[in-house]
């Protein structure tokens, strides 16, 4: 675990802010009939032409794109395809990743598509609601095991389950750091949260039971009962006094 001086939480918070500027700048073009991989391509040009910044996650792990794009059952890492057009009453979580001036932001965002069902809506809702409770909750003193507790909390008592195998992480110069942040656990549990800390949240929610399977392409996971997920994150500073989300869009108020 690698605590942030303040010269380096000062460029992670460029690289957070232009990471918004991302998700800005796809807001109005990501609708009906669009496919993944246009907004693959207009994420890497954008990012790379106009921010002057490098897709952090193009070429990690031996992945050829620069975000994912996980449709309505999928639960994450779902890779984008020119075959695959978004169609009304699809949720789509977008997952993207920057780098500017040596330090990676970490950020996720759920769209609808069209006309999308109440329970559908619900569920993208819901779990943005339950990111924040877990966010909520980060100042130094606090345990990891307070934000999976408020997280694991706010999902199970709104009748939905908590995906385990995936989970928020430590970032910074690099894209995965420690410690590992899981989004259910015990109240006092875990590493306790110190000033300069900074990590991801990033809750997967599933309408149905929690257990998921990796498709054949090796990347591709989904919920095993075919049931819509959902998916939100922010990458999280640990303040003196509480938290700073890094990854803060304009639309968003804390």
């Amino acid at each position: 675990m690698t605590l942030k001086s303040e010269s380096e939480l000062q460029l992670m918070r460029e690289s957070g802010r232009l990471l918004a500027l991302v998700f800005a700048y796809l807001d109005d073009k990501i609708e009906t009939g669009v496919s993944t991989m246009q907004i693959n391509d207009w994420a890497e040009r954008y990012i790379v032409d106009e921010l002057n910044a490098r897709p952090a996650s193009k070429g990690q792990y031996g992945y050829q794109y620069v975000l994912n794009t996980s449709v309505n059952q999928v639960v994450c890492h779902g890779v984008p395809a020119t075959t695959q057009k978004l169609k009304s009453g699809d949720i789509v979580n977008v997952d993207i990743t920057l780098e500017k001036g040596g330090f990676i932001a970490d950020s996720s965002k759920m769209y609808l598509i069209g006309d999308v069902s109440p329970l559908a809506k619900r569920l993208v809702d819901k779990t943005y609601a339950a990111m924040w409770e877990g966010i909520r909750v980060v100042k130094p003193g606090a345990t990891l095991g307070d934000v999976g507790y408020a997280i694991q909390q706010y999902a199970t008592r709104n009748g939905y389950s908590v995906v385990r195998e995936y989970c928020g992480h430590g970032i910074g110069r690099e894209m995965h750091e420690d410690p590992q942040v899981l989004h259910y656990g015990e109240k006092g549990k875990g590493l306790e949260l110190r000033e300069g800390m900074t990590f991801t949240i990033e809750p997967m929610i599933n309408q149905g039971k929690a257990k998921i399977k990796t498709k054949r392409d090796g990347w591709t996971v989904v919920t095993s009962d075919k049931k819509l997920s959902a998916q939100w994150e922010h990458t999280i500073a640990v303040t003196a006094n509480g938290f700073e989300v890094l990854t803060l869009r304009d639309e968003e108020r804390i």
